[in-house]
């Protein structure tokens, strides 16, 4: 929460670093990862600063029921049946920007468990 994100989503969030973007509304934007795990690697971001999904309280339900329709959204836009969304919180569980953020992935078949 709190308004300075001086993470690499707050720069894109403010036009100051492009990406390719697939999806965007007044709470979140949906944009294809510059480093894919899978044929399709899409992120979606809330325009909110939420450090992580520890952080997000009551009062971001309605936001983060959001992220995952677009997320459900741009997955079947981009012509997948099958995907996983993933949210890592923290980075024991491989967050590495500090910028609550949805994974899409999708386009190969996924393993289990996942790591």
């Amino acid at each position: 929460m709190g308004d300075s994100n001086d993470t690499i989503f707050g720069k894109i969030l403010r036009g100051e670093i492009p990406a390719d973007r697939v999806y965007e509304d007044d709470r979140c934007i949906a944009f294809r990862d510059v480093q894919p795990q899978a044929p399709v690697h899409l992120l979606v971001i809330p325009r909110e600063h939420l450090i992580s999904l520890a952080q997000a309280e009551q009062q971001q339900e309605a936001l983060l029921g959001h992220l995952l329709l677009v997320a459900a959204r741009v997955a079947q836009e981009a012509g997948l049946n099958d995907w996983r969304t993933v949210i890592n919180t923290g980075a024991g569980a491989g967050q590495t920007v500090f910028h609550l953020h949805v994974h899409v992935l999708g386009g190969r078949p996924m393993q289990w468990p996942p790591g």
